[in-house]
């Protein structure tokens, strides 16, 4: 099972190798939603502080094998916005 798979509330598009990713005038951000509360949105962009999209994919994929490993801490992690 891949880690993407665990996070059942992660929207992916297979075709896409840069799914969640965003260039913003050459540096790379990762983006995504999460729901607070069922009634609530709220978009986050995290800088990946990178200029290379291979890069920006590891970063990308290291940061969501963070969220799948450790599902209570994801709102921990939700709070640091670049």
């Amino acid at each position: 099972m891949s880690t993407l798979a665990k996070l059942p509330g992660l929207r992916v598009d297979a075709d896409n190798p840069n799914h969640h990713l965003w260039d913003n005038h050459g540096t790379w951000f990762l983006h995504y939603t999460i729901h607070p509360t069922p009634f609530t949105k709220e978009r986050i962009r995290r800088s990946l502080g990178t200029k290379d999209v291979l890069v920006a994919r590891q970063r990308r994929d290291a940061f969501f094998a963070t969220l799948a490993s450790a599902p209570a801490a994801a709102p921990a992690a939700r709070g640091v916005a670049a």
